[in-house]
């Protein structure tokens, strides 16, 4: 039963609080103090313990009303995943809305930038986030995804537009880009600024294995299961059922985390698909890895290094981005190093932030805002 009573309080929030963008209940907490710490607040009347789950555990007290609570330490903006630990038990939140982020449903909070508005929403012409199924004859199963589409698609009739396919991290799948990511909101905002092009963008299911096989890695062969069904299903579907421009120039990929080695392949590989190339936060150069002899981008893409002006030839945008706290920063900053010492056009930008959707949502601003141009 305390479970089922978590999270529904009705104490006053505290002076100078916002209520979280991501509560359930716009009256209630988690609440956001002016120094960015978090009030929790939790009923559970017959909990022997209760405790908040950041990455890094608070344990809550106990009122005599039995509405247990807590104040973190101040939280650096942006998008941070929780659990409700109850009697050693963790627990989504019911105060807050889940996401599915962690290979489960879990509480999240969205903490504000100040100044940053960039995926508010705003009064500007909207696109369509439309839920599509296709059949994939790779996995012989219907599979999902999310097709942004900019505003003016459906009056516009005659317009073929280009179009970015972009890709979620491990654990996550295709609701990641569509509602943390606020894919939508990020097109809209650029397109009516005049800083992007119209485009559609694919958000698709990355989770792709081989038939009776696991998940790959981090190498060609174990991103072959993924590049199989993006260009033999995904772009096909698109292609048929959107107006879009058919071309490797109006082509792009990126994606965040395991989507950055998937673009990383996959992009690189297929030239004839894909004509500009994103990689979010990507594990694949190193900060993830504690043994090896390191990345070697020769190795991984024969000819990056030799050929790179091939490579230049073929790519309009060849784009690289981290977070600046991320354990990732320093392998990302040598590789991109590397590659321009042997004459790769490589675009990079860094944000604050560790590996999480603060800094992907900034990265997508800033690939969108380059792509295309």
């Amino acid at each position: 039963m305390f479970c089922l009573l978590a999270g529904l309080v009705s104490a006053q929030m505290p002076e100078n609080a916002i209520p979280a963008p991501t509560n359930n209940n716009a009256n209630q907490c988690p609440c956001i103090m002016p120094d960015n710490s978090v009030v929790f607040q939790v009923k559970a009347p017959n909990a022997q313990k209760v405790q908040i789950d950041l990455g890094k555990k608070y344990d809550m007290e106990k009122g005599a009303d039995g509405v247990w609570s807590v104040r973190t330490e101040p939280i650096v903006p942006g998008f941070h995943y929780y659990f409700l630990v109850i009697d050693d038990v963790p627990v989504a939140d019911p105060a807050s809305q889940s996401f599915y982020g962690t290979g489960k449903m879990t509480s999240a909070i969205d903490i504000p930038e100040k100044g940053v508005d960039f995926y508010e929403i705003k009064d500007v012409p909207h696109g369509a986030l439309s839920s599509k199924y296709y059949y994939s004859e790779y996995t012989k199963s219907w599979r999902h995804l999310f097709v942004y589409t900019p505003p003016g698609y459906d009056k516009n009739t005659r317009e073929k537009y280009p179009v970015v396919y972009i890709q979620h991290g491990g654990g996550e799948d295709e609701t990641g880009w569509a509602v943390q990511g606020k894919t939508d909101i990020i097109l809209d905002n650029l397109i009516a600024e005049g800083k992007a092009k119209p485009m559609i963008v694919v958000i698709s299911n990355g989770n792709v294995r081989a038939p009776g096989g696991a998940f790959g890695g981090y190498s060609s062969q174990g991103m072959a299961p993924f590049k199989e069904e993006m260009t033999k299903n995904i772009v096909p579907f698109i292609d048929e059922n959107y107006r879009t421009l058919t071309d490797a120039k109006n082509r792009a990929i990126c994606g965040l985390s395991m989507g950055g080695g998937q673009s990383f392949y996959v992009g690189l590989e297929s030239p004839e698909y894909f004509g500009s190339v994103g990689v979010f936060s990507t594990g694949l150069f190193g900060g993830i890895r504690t043994s090896g002899s390191g990345f070697d981008a020769e190795k991984e893409i024969p000819g990056l290094l030799s050929e790179s002006e091939k490579f230049n030839k073929n790519l309009d945008l060849f784009y690289i981005s981290c977070g600046e706290q991320d354990m990732r920063i320093e392998h990302t900053k040598k590789a991109v190093k590397t590659m321009r010492e042997n004459g790769l056009d490589v675009e990079f930008n860094s944000f604050p932030g560790d590996h999480e959707w603060q800094v992907w949502r900034k990265s997508l601003h800033d690939f969108a805002s380059r792509v295309f141009q």
